[in-house]
């Protein structure tokens, strides 16, 4: 069940029944493990990183632990822990593409880039079918000033995975400080096509038409980026709004979980698990009408989400 909430993104569900099952069962390593996971999911590295050192105590040889470890460590800007972590891995595990990768994360992190390169390579040698090893080279080799090299990397992650958006998004950026701009109009338009709210597509895009003396195109473009930036700020406030509405719920506090629930749907007034938690919330005050009220608008936003039985 709770590998299964957290398929959904239910996090503080997949905590509840992966916490139960690590202290039904302390001295399964894997009880730790996917619970270690989960708080690193829910952005509580601090509190994975016990999870995981219980996992690799039962497991010492397990380099899959021990990457998420350094993952952990990573999340939590702990660069130099993360790198340590991740090293050790690799003595065990020295043909794995994702270790090297991740190492070369951590490193880049910390900008010693010569040798996240070296780690990047690596890692694209062992296993070249990675998209994220090509577009996170592309990305710093731009950053260093190689177009032409970044832009190999780029279209190789783009061949990888053809729906890379931020692949195409990042290489209409390289090709517009490049001057092609037909090129980069192409790419950030496909980046738009594979994920129209891409906010910062529409912008890049506005800036290359204004270039190519298409204003009225670029202003259209910069409405659309300006729009759904807006709408994205609102939809973060009402996911922290439901998250905190949870943990009142949680908590017994009904007034208070409502009132996050209602600031939640005010903010984004189309975000269903808002309205899913409110109807629960107003289930449990009695308010039988209101709250089918909240689960059908539920619903209708994600059908995916069917009340819950009385």
């Amino acid at each position: 069940m709770g590998l299964l909430l957290q398929r959904q993104g239910d996090v503080d569900g997949a905590l509840s029944a992966l916490g139960r099952v690590a202290k039904l069962q302390p001295d399964n390593p894997d009880a730790h493990n996917n619970l270690g996971l989960v708080l690193v999911q829910g952005g509580q590295a601090a509190q994975s990183i016990p999870e995981f050192e219980s996992a690799l105590h039962l497991r010492p040889d397990d380099s899959g632990y021990r990457a998420n470890l350094g993952t952990a460590y990573l999340q939590k800007a702990d660069f130099e822990a993360a790198i340590a972590e991740f090293q050790t891995a690799l003595k065990s595990a020295p043909q794995d593409a994702t270790l090297h990768y991740d190492l070369g994360l951590a490193l880049k992190l910390k900008d010693q880039l010569s040798e996240a390169l070296a780690e990047f390579h690596k890692a694209e040698e062992l296993d070249p079918s990675q998209p994220d090893i090509h577009y996170t080279l592309g990305v710093t080799l731009w950053q260093q000033g190689s177009f032409d090299d970044s832009v190999k990397e780029l279209q190789a992650a783009i061949t990888a995975r053809s729906d890379y958006a931020e692949a195409y998004y990042t290489l209409g950026t390289v090709l517009k400080q490049q001057g092609k701009l037909q090129e980069a109009a192409a790419a950030l338009r496909e980046a738009i096509h594979l994920q129209p709210d891409f906010a910062g597509a529409h912008t890049t895009l506005a800036s290359v038409l204004r270039a190519q003396g298409n204003n009225d195109g670029a202003s259209a473009e910069a409405r659309t980026g300006q729009q759904i930036a807006k709408e994205k700020t609102g939809l973060q406030a009402a996911m922290l709004a439901t998250s905190s509405g949870r943990r009142l719920l949680n908590a017994g506090d009904l007034e208070g979980a409502i009132a996050q629930f209602q600031s939640a749907i005010s903010s984004s007034p189309d975000y269903a698990q808002a309205h899913y938690q409110l109807g629960v919330a107003l289930q449990r005050k009695g308010q039988k009408e209101e709250s089918q009220k909240e689960f059908r608008k539920a619903a209708d936003l994600d059908p995916q989400l069917a009340p819950p039985s009385l």
